[in-house]
């Protein structure tokens, strides 16, 4: 396809390539505008603008799609498990019987953390919050591994992949263990991915731990789920922050960042809080959906809508589904799921959020299964962050592979004041 845009600015013409995808994505190549016109584009929250090309995963908002490396995500979640999926982002193939099992193997002997590192718990408050020891964990994990840090080393990237994927976990659960003062349970290699996590959450040296294969395959399907969502905030930090060719721990320490935010993975948090303060309320479903359309209403729905999907949110369909399985076979009984089932129906019933095409999004149900593991409140964005490892680094990994790669530099429009002199400023004129 040869054709090109035509901007008509102030007299002149400027032909802009059309850049097509695979899946008929279209784009205007605006990289040579400034140089050729003198203009740049303004899109505020680059909502309008492709940062880069990707081989990762497509995700198509109005018909509710979503593919890694093509693979629908509805076959991956029934066919495939968490670290078979985080080969596939990152490598760009499902693994081979051989591949699968060295793969696991590698990513198994990595998984204790420096004995040094572990002193680091000991200088945060416990109720610190588990994203900001995260952030700072995996930060500090470059102060170890210096000599096999630079991004541009095909072999230090291969070790830096495996030693993230397999450390995160441990931090993740040692934080866990530091808020309720509990000794840190060290990871054992018989294990799979999704069996030592939870042996390391909730085991104690006291007594024997049997891991509940029902909780085992929920984790793992949330943590497929949530594996890589395309340039959402967090991975665009990711990328933005490793074109400067920052090691790989601080590319990901700054994704762990971004995520924290309620607007992006906090939010299944937000939709269990709101789920309560419903409960506790005494409010039924319809008072608390028409409270919700009042303009000046301080009450907000959660885990409804999403910034790229129009329809239903597949990853949601799968959850919704998973969510009463999990709880049927633990003979969990949660009045918050009664709750979020009747404030679904009611709403896709409802005029109001059927033309604004507010569905169910991924966080409207997996704070409930994380709760019915029990797995703490302030742990489910931590949570988040490990399913989308795998994506973080497969972003990183695109991009610094990339012959075109280029150190992220957005460009503005300046609306402040006008040149004016030191001495003018200080009178206030």
């Amino acid at each position: 396809m040869n054709e090109k845009a035509i901007l008509k600015v102030n007299g002149q013409e400027f032909e802009l390539p059309i850049i097509v995808g695979t899946e008929n994505e279209t784009a205007i190549d605006i990289s040579k505008l400034r140089a050729m016109s003198g203009y740049i584009t303004l899109d505020n929250g680059y909502l309008n603008t492709g940062a880069c090309t990707s081989a990762i995963t497509f995700l198509d908002g109005e018909n509710g799609i979503l593919r890694y490396r093509g693979i629908p995500i509805e076959q991956l979640a029934e066919k495939s498990t968490f670290t078979e999926v985080a080969y596939l982002l990152i490598y760009g193939k499902l693994p081979n019987e051989s591949e699968l099992k060295e793969w696991n193997s590698a990513i198994t002997k990595h998984t204790l953390i420096h004995e040094d590192l572990k002193r680091l718990y000991v200088g945060f408050p416990k109720d610190g919050h588990p994203m900001a020891i995260m952030s700072c964990m995996i930060a500090s994990l470059s102060t170890y591994y210096q000599d096999s840090y630079d991004p541009t080393n095909p072999e230090h990237r291969e070790i830096s992949i495996i030693r993230l994927l397999a450390k995160f976990p441990t931090i993740a659960a040692f934080a866990f263990k530091k808020s309720i003062g509990q000794p840190s349970i060290h990871p054992i290699n018989a294990l799979n991915y999704c069996q030592n996590f939870l042996n390391m959450m909730f085991a104690v040296p006291t007594e024997e731990y049997e891991i509940d294969p029902i909780a085992e395959e929920a984790l793992d399907l949330l943590l497929i789920l949530h594996a890589d969502h395309e340039q959402n905030c967090s991975a665009s930090t990711v990328r933005l922050v490793g074109s400067s060719l920052a090691n790989i721990y601080a590319a990901i320490s700054s994704g762990i960042c971004a995520l924290w935010g309620p607007r992006h993975g906090g939010a299944n948090q937000e939709v269990l809080e709101m789920l309560n303060e419903i409960h506790d309320s005494g409010l039924t479903v319809k008072q608390v959906i028409e409270k919700s359309k009042q303009k000046f209403s301080n009450f907000r729905l959660s885990g409804f809508g999403h910034r790229v999907y129009k329809n239903y949110d597949p990853r949601a369909k799968i959850i919704k589904k998973a969510t009463y399985k999990v709880l049927n076979k633990l003979g969990v009984k949660d009045h918050l799921l009664d709750i979020a089932i009747e404030l679904e129906e009611a709403a896709l019933t409802d005029d109001f959020f059927v033309e604004r095409k507010l569905y169910p999004n991924v966080d409207f149900y997996s704070g409930i299964i994380y709760r019915a593991l029990g797995i703490p409140v302030n742990m489910f964005t931590v949570m988040f962050g490990m399913g989308r490892l795998p994506g973080w680094i497969a972003q990183w990994k695109e991009m610094i592979e990339s012959p075109d790669m280029k150190i992220g530099r957005p460009r503005q429009v300046y609306v402040g004041p006008k040149e004016i002199s030191y001495d003018d400023a200080k009178k206030g004129g």
